[in-house]
């Protein structure tokens, strides 16, 4: 259900109901923001707050609010939240603690947070445990604290699930101009997701920031991916919280590669969302992206007038997903014609220092490196605390850069105090972007440069939670064969002398398992190309209770692992790697959420470390890369058709070879 948020983030009138120190704060800082509508205060104990008469009782308002903070204790919220759903206001904040986020120390929190949501009914509530929101473009504002938000005419929007790393952001001083800031809490009613598609409807909202300690509504977190693609307004996350959800219940060489924070990791590639992993990084992009929006390309130019900070530049874009290329023919040329013959010409460009404090030539010096193929110039500056007046001819200089190429500027110090407040400033107002710090410039670039659209498609949902019993391998191998995985030949044996006569019949040596263990090869319980009669003392030392006899699978040119683990709070996770009995020594995989198509297939394989085996390395014959796609296609296609039971599947070793791909193990954990 998506209500309406648009009079409590945008209120024309405001509430407050409570008092104490955090109530006045409510009315000081509202009335500091400037905000031009009406304001009032409900408590029965106070004459006035901050110069507003109070009025005893939520009846006693002359309407029904836009914006009430609800300030008492958590009993009280529950009947005042329901009465003010009863008299139509527009939302509430819920600041009182000592709900659902209690209930390992309270036994009544859970059912006092279900009371609360019953109360609200369709009347939307911030938190509960909530700090509320700031509205920095219009001066509305429900928060009982400092913060250091200043009125923006177009900004971002930023919601997290702290109240405290909100205040936190609102303090930063590298001109990140906030234009919402929104304390989820809870979140017991009113989600995250849900939030920030009400705020795709501000026409002012540049970028959306997402704090997210973990996702609820997946369907909601779906929607916001396409709305937000669709208007292009860029999502970006700070994802904290790694969870073990993933591993619980686990008996896979998957569980232990795809535990944890894979889940969210592939779903925020499947929504289409750029994922930061620290604060400041989190913030600097949110500012490149509202001054340049998304970047063209994740091609990156660096200009200093140090070799030193042209190596720092090239080495912090090492191995992420940004690079430097070669100067073109044509930026050469007028590179030489701008410095003359003294400065070796590269990207990243040290440019010494022969036309520093020369605008002009700075400026002709810089703007070869602004090509059209380059998605971010970075002019690299560092000012000095002490007297940066010399520095003026490099303000400029990016000033007029900006202007006359129309391309994407941004000026980075490399220490985040080298940046002063007069310049950012500036550069903010003649469309340059000040970045603090280095490395935080290469992440923010990454971040803003990333073109992974939102899949059309939503994820499987991981359905009901269910006890899973291990089924044999030769019944997991039956069941996914019936979806056209292939396995190879082979039968059950009940002793090891019925094992013997089974090997007989291959005719070439075969493979001996005993059933009933999750990791055979840790237990002893498999033997390779054994003749058949060896079959029978094999058998016997393996103290099973049968045996699985198949044809020996030989010339592999790559084994691989499919695995598909039931994340309960990310849905189906789909992870590809390199197999065998070293997978996780090599930790060589890829995560993907279900569903996926063959394309999406294909890429994932080729970006594991194992992709020259497969393409065919020095000159090898390559596997079999269609049989692949086809042997993943078949794991999935039983994974959807047994969503409500599956726990587990794993295919550990899939035999790639040059004409085929064969599943030789096979593993189900199913209700």
């Amino acid at each position: 259900m998506n209500r309406d948020l648009s009079r409590l983030l945008r209120p024309s009138s405001v509430a407050l109901i409570g008092g104490g120190a955090w109530g006045a704060q409510i009315i000081k800082q509202t009335k500091r923001m400037g905000f031009a509508g009406e304001i009032h205060v409900v408590n029965p104990k106070l004459g006035s707050v901050e110069g507003i008469q109070a009025v005893a009782s939520v009846k006693d308002l002359p309407s029904a609010p836009d914006a009430v903070f609800v300030g008492v204790n958590r009993q009280a919220t529950v009947s005042v939240v329901g009465e003010l759903a009863r008299m139509g206001a527009g939302g509430a904040v819920c600041f009182a603690s000592g709900f659902a986020e209690a209930r390992a120390e309270d036994a009544m929190a859970e059912d006092l947070q279900a009371q609360l949501v019953a109360a609200a009914g369709g009347m939307p509530i911030l938190g509960p445990n909530c700090y509320g929101f700031i509205n920095a473009l219009d001066g509305a504002l429900l928060w009982p604290d400092q913060h250091g938000c200043s009125r923006v005419e177009t900004g971002v929007a930023i919601l997290t699930q702290s109240s405290n790393i909100a205040i936190n952001l609102t303090m930063q001083r590298r001109g990140v101009p906030i234009a919402y800031m929104v304390t989820c809490g809870n979140m017991a009613q009113t989600q995250q997701a849900e939030i920030a598609l009400a705020l795709l409807d501000d026409p002012r909202v540049t970028a959306i920031g997402l704090h997210i300690e973990g996702f609820s509504d997946l369907g909601l977190w779906h929607e916001l991916a396409l709305k937000s693609a669709a208007q292009n307004i860029p999502l970006v996350a700070l994802k904290v919280g790694a969870s073990d959800q993933a591993q619980q219940a686990t008996v896979s060489h998957t569980a232990s590669l795809a535990g944890g924070d894979a889940g969210a990791a592939a779903l925020l590639a499947r929504l289409g969302i750029a994922r930061l992993h620290d604060l400041p990084s989190f913030l600097e992009t949110l500012k490149l992206l509202h001054s340049q929006g998304r970047l063209p390309s994740s091609a990156l130019s660096s200009v200093s007038c140090s070799g030193g900070e042209a190596s720092l530049a090239a080495d912090t874009a090492h191995g992420r997903k940004v690079d430097f290329p070669a100067l073109t023919d044509a930026q050469s040329h007028a590179l030489r014609d701008a410095l003359g013959p003294m400065v070796a010409l590269s990207n990243p460009l040290d440019y010494n220092t022969y036309v520093w404090r020369d605008v002009e030539k700075m400026t002709a010096a810089w703007l070869p490196m602004a090509a059209d193929h380059i998605g971010l110039t970075l002019l690299i500056v560092d000012y000095p605390h002490t007297d940066a007046s010399d520095w003026e001819c490099a303000t400029q200089a990016a000033l007029n850069l900006r202007a006359l190429s129309g391309r994407p500027v941004a000026v980075v110090a490399t220490l985040p105090e080298l940046m002063p407040q007069d310049v950012i400033g500036r550069l903010l107002a003649g469309g340059v972007t000040p970045i603090c710090g280095l490395t935080e410039a290469i992440l923010a670039a990454e971040a803003a440069a990333f073109d992974l659209a939102p899949d059309p498609v939503p994820s499987l949902p991981p359905g009901p939670e269910r006890e899973a019993h291990l089924m044999t391998e030769a019944d997991a191998k039956a069941a996914l064969h019936h979806f056209g995985l292939r396995v190879p030949q082979g039968a059950v044996a009940q002793t090891p002398t019925d094992a013997a006569r089974l090997a007989l019949s291959f005719g070439s040596a075969v493979v001996l398992k005993g059933l009933g263990f999750a990791h055979k090869s840790e237990a002893g319980a498999v033997a390779i190309g054994l003749q058949a009669h060896q079959v029978e003392a094999a058998a016997s030392a393996m103290q099973a209770g049968s045996f699985l006899v198949e044809e020996m699978i030989t010339d592999p040119v790559a084994e691989l692992l499919i695995g598909v683990t039931r994340d309960p709070a990310h849905g189906f996770l789909l992870t590809l790697g390199a197999g065998g009995v070293l997978t996780e020594l090599w930790q060589d995989t890829t995560s993907l959420l279900l569903p996926v198509t063959a394309m999406q297939i294909g890429d994932a394989l080729q970006a594991l470390r194992i992709a020259p085996l497969l393409n065919g390395y020095r000159g090898k014959s390559g596997a079999d890369i269609p049989a692949i796609i086809a042997a993943i296609m078949s794991v999935q296609a039983y994974v959807i058709a047994h969503q409500d039971t599956i726990s587990e599947v794993e295919i550990n070793p899939l035999i790639c070879t040059t004409s085929a791909a064969i599943a030789v193990d096979a593993l189900i954990r199913k209700a």
